[in-house]
């Protein structure tokens, strides 16, 4: 099985963002325990700041791996762009927040993308990770 992981604007300061929020582990340290977790997923990792270059990320993967699991960052509450990329694709996409977008600002209540999305997880930190892997396994084997 092969899972995309694709992460929007500032997930690449993981581990020295705002650790009350979003803790203290880098994506790259957890990374490596989601591929020691389940060495049967081929897991592909992909990391911009740029909103067009996440689009041309899923564009390239999203017909061929068995699916993406996407935390688009701010783009969640703006983009109708990925919300097209993601109807384009033929693999399943799961939207992935590591905070609980809902305890924060108001302006997080709303994703523009979940309409897209076969489901969402937020506020398990990390681990909002493993859980989107965990569906995607469960999906593949109905």
């Amino acid at each position: 099985m092969r899972i995309q992981i694709i992460n929007g604007p500032n997930i690449n300061l993981l581990g020295k963002r705002e650790p009350s929020i979003y803790g203290a582990v880098s994506f790259e340290a957890y990374l490596e325990e989601l591929k020691g977790r389940y060495p049967e997923v081929d897991f592909d990792y992909y990391q911009s700041n740029v909103e067009g270059r996440m689009i041309d990320k899923m564009h390239e993967v999203g017909f061929d791996c068995d699916g993406i699991i996407l935390n688009a960052g701010a783009y969640t509450h703006t983009s109708i762009a990925l919300q097209d990329a993601i109807r384009a694709v033929t693999a399943p996409v799961i939207e992935v927040h590591i905070s609980n977008v809902h305890q924060r600002e108001e302006f997080r209540h709303h994703s523009m993308i979940s309409c897209a999305c076969v489901g969402v997880i937020c506020g398990f930190g990390l681990d909002s990770y493993r859980l989107a892997v965990e569906a995607l396994l469960q999906k593949k084997t109905l």
